[in-house]
């Protein structure tokens, strides 16, 4: 019985750290700043970008950017590579409406969006 329960358990284990491999990937780093190599595959909501993020193995909080870091990432976009043009980006950072800082990575705006709504995601952590 026992082994029967392990077979799962080593799966879902597989699962999440092959998840985070292709993630992280080779984190660059900015400063005091490492990000992930690549994007979340499929844009999210702002709460399960923020729960994938934390669930990333690999050493150190994984987490989503605040919005001076999301501008520092678009700054370095070309030396970072791999941001969707035809995307958003989420932040952490709350706005005065309630909802979470976003910014575009063709145009550089930042903006307000809401949390019901979607937009990529990369995750950084600090160093």
């Amino acid at each position: 019985m026992k082994t029967l329960l392990f077979i799962p358990f080593l799966f879902m284990c597989s699962m999440v750290i092959g998840q985070s491999s292709k993630i992280i990937g080779t984190p660059i780093k900015i400063g005091k700043l490492e990000v992930a190599e690549y994007d979340f595959p499929k844009t999210m909501k702002w709460n399960d970008a923020k729960i994938a993020c934390a669930k990333l193995l690999g050493g150190g909080v994984w987490r989503l950017p605040t919005k001076d870091e999301l501008n520092l990432m678009y700054q370095y976009k070309d030396e970072i590579g791999g941001f969707s043009s035809n995307n958003t980006y989420w932040s952490s950072s709350e706005t005065d409406n309630g909802g979470r800082w976003i910014q575009s990575f063709d145009y550089g705006w930042q903006s307000s969006g809401f949390i019901f709504g979607t937009a990529s995601v990369r995750a950084v952590r600090s160093l």
